[in-house]
């Protein structure tokens, strides 16, 4: 039986408590419902039509969530930036995406003023969350708007940017599937997971919402009657805290978190009850074995793993299935495809490392105005992201790096991550990235860059500790040559490291192997 997505629901039992926000407030979804349809009749008040573009660059709030049902229900293609970025990348996306109109929060109004006006996004469409200059006050989209059902109802889409690891960042474009917004509510999503509806379920939102797969999470399980409860800027006591008070059930992760959570003093995590937790689903960056290994061994075996890419696909490795097979990342969802590839787009047999294709069963997309590209990381109806990998004989796929980070010293490859996490088994490391510099023989060398953990100094002292640790660990073509301090990982908060901000440098008037 079809369970009955958000509006349904809404209609049905308009009291229930579905959101709870990061300071405590807790909306019903009657409230909820009745702001996305005042956002419709707003949102085409100012000019959105079908087809067209609303950008928004807020923080994990009601209003995010408001934006998100709005377009859902509209046909409009919701564009989520990253507020992290500064004034020219914004302006990149809100640009390139054709953005009719653009919500912001106060907190983010100075980057995204400047970014509206080199798009050219006129002020009268430009919307904040509090009060900002050069921003009209959002509730002038909601205020004097009716709260019923808008006219016309159509699905709409989400078209996330990708991280622009290489080049600027391109949009993900679907077609609109021009049914009504009841026919999809990305239940049979969260089904992969072993996550169902309704049951008590209870959904943390500990990253940003701007990300793909944690607005698809946080969706999925609003449309399937869970409560979600919003974290604006995640720390990991407060986590914590809020499994307890909350009997939250499930959340998506990423392994930076683990780590943190796992440095927690041994009275502070004893401290909280986690018990509630079903499914904590990781994924978006490689997770060190003992860190996934220490995470199971303190929170059970509703620590799951997931391999994705924004464009679609994926896998799923229950715990058990990691136990039995240590490092793998899971089989193909039910929806998906993986396929490993050598470099003539000929499949691989089990066993050999080739790079990771994968394929989506519900439908195709493109990258917004960008055919090279779309056409590029395609074999058939296969698309790759670039990572390197194989496929055992059951199936499952197991991660050895991306192929924009191998590194090739004197003609062996040489795969960081397997470093990476060899340093993070050290206690003074909160953090690290291992990259490929230029040398003269060699072609590249290998250079870790470590964010000591707190209480820990940076210097020649802690550098050849921790060079001595991986001589211990790594054989010896493997080992980094030299070993630099950052303040700070140039992360973005869902775990995605930046590693070329911190490798382009070393490589300006040079090129690069890979």
């Amino acid at each position: 039986m079809t369970t009955p997505g958000f509006w349904t629901q809404a209609a049905q039992d308009p009291a229930r408590t579905v959101l709870v926000t990061a300071d405590g407030e807790r909306w019903s979804a009657g409230r909820l419902h009745t702001a996305a349809n005042r956002l419709v009749h707003g949102l085409r008040a100012a000019g959105l039509e079908r087809g067209d573009a609303l950008a928004v660059v807020l923080p994990n709030g009601a209003e995010f969530l408001t934006a998100h049902l709005a377009a859902q229900q509209a046909g409009f293609y919701l564009v989520p930036v990253n507020h992290h970025l500064v004034g020219p990348e914004i302006a990149w996306i809100v640009s390139d995406s054709g953005a009719k109109v653009l919500v912001t929060h106060d907190r983010f109004a100075g980057p995204v003023r400047r970014a509206a006006d080199e798009a050219g996004l006129p002020a009268s469409r430009r919307y904040t969350v509090g009060t900002a200059e050069g921003f009209r006050p959002y509730p002038e989209l909601l205020d004097g708007r009716p709260g019923s059902a808008p006219a016309g109802r159509t699905l709409g889409q989400v078209m996330n940017y990708t991280s622009g690891t290489t080049g600027r960042p391109r949009g993900i474009r679907r077609p609109l599937p021009g049914r009504p917004p009841e026919e999809v509510h990305l239940g049979g999503f969260l089904g992969i997971f072993g996550i169902r509806p309704f049951d008590d379920n209870v959904h943390l939102v500990c990253s940003p919402l701007y990300h793909t797969a944690v607005l698809q999470f946080a969706a999925a399980s609003l449309h399937i009657g869970h409560r979600l409860v919003l974290m604006d800027r995640w720390t990991p006591e407060e986590m914590l805290r809020l499994i307890d008070t909350e009997k939250c059930t499930h959340t998506h992760m990423v392994p930076t978190q683990f780590h943190r959570l796992l440095a927690l003093p041994p009275d502070v995590r004893a401290r909280y009850d986690v018990s509630s937790m079903r499914h904590a689903v990781h994924g978006a960056a490689p997770c060190p074995d003992h860190v996934k290994r220490a995470m199971i061994d303190w929170w059970g075996t509703c620590v799951e793993e997931y391999y994705a890419a924004s464009e679609g696909g994926g896998a799923f490795a229950t715990a058990e299935d990691w136990l039995k097979k240590p490092g793998t990342v899971g089989r193909a969802w039910p929806i998906s495809e993986l396929a490993v590839l050598d470099d003539d787009g000929r499949p691989l047999p089990p066993g050999r490392l080739g790079t990771v294709y994968m394929k989506m069963n519900t439908g195709g997309f493109a990258y917004h105005r960008d055919e090279d590209k779309t056409r590029r990381n395609r074999v058939g109806d296969f698309f790759t992201v670039g990572d390197l990998g194989h496929l055992d004989e059951d199936g499952f796929l197991f991660l050895r790096d991306r192929k924009i980070d191998m590194i090739i010293s004197g003609g062996v490859n040489i795969y960081p991550a397997e470093i990476e996490s060899a340093l993070l088994a050290h206690p003074a490391v909160a953090d690290a990235a291992v990259f490929g510099v230029p040398h003269d023989d060699w072609g590249e060398e290998v250079r870790a860059v470590v964010e000591p953990a707190p209480g820990h100094a940076p210097g020649p002292a802690l550098a050849a500790a921790l060079l001595a640790h991986c001589a211990e660990r790594l054989a010896g073509y493997k080992r980094p040559r030299s070993v630099g301090f950052v303040t700070e990982m140039p992360r973005d908060p869902n775990g995605k490291l930046y590693k070329r901000r911190l490798r382009d440098p070393y490589w300006e008037g040079r090129t690069r192997s890979v």
